[in-house]
């Protein structure tokens, strides 16, 4: 059961849903963290994300902070700390674009 908020988001916009959970080939720097050929971009984010928390990788000062590690660095275009924001727009890089 989906909850109400969930289903009107899903009915607004089926095709940002879509792209969400589709399955593509990953790449070789995103096959190597995921251990895996093909994800969603909704499975790599919650990887990276359970990731961050197994390592414990968020700043302590500042939980919207992640300091990281050499794995995510090769993931996140070797950036030393991530805002929470922008890891999702950092990951979508690394999907391609879906033609219209």
């Amino acid at each position: 059961m989906l909850p109400p908020l969930f289903k009107k988001a899903v009915a607004d916009n089926p095709k940002k849903v879509a792209d969400l959970i589709d399955l593509v080939n990953l790449p070789t720097i995103l096959r190597d963290f995921m251990g895996q050929s093909q994800s969603s971009q909704l499975n790599c984010f919650r990887r990276v994300w359970s990731y961050i928390k197994e390592n414990n990788l968020q700043d302590p000062l500042n939980k919207n902070v992640v300091n990281c590690d050499q794995n995510l660095k090769s993931i996140l275009l070797g950036k030393a700390q991530v805002d929470l924001t922008e890891l999702p727009m950092l990951i979508k890089l690394h999907f391609p674009k879906k033609s219209k």
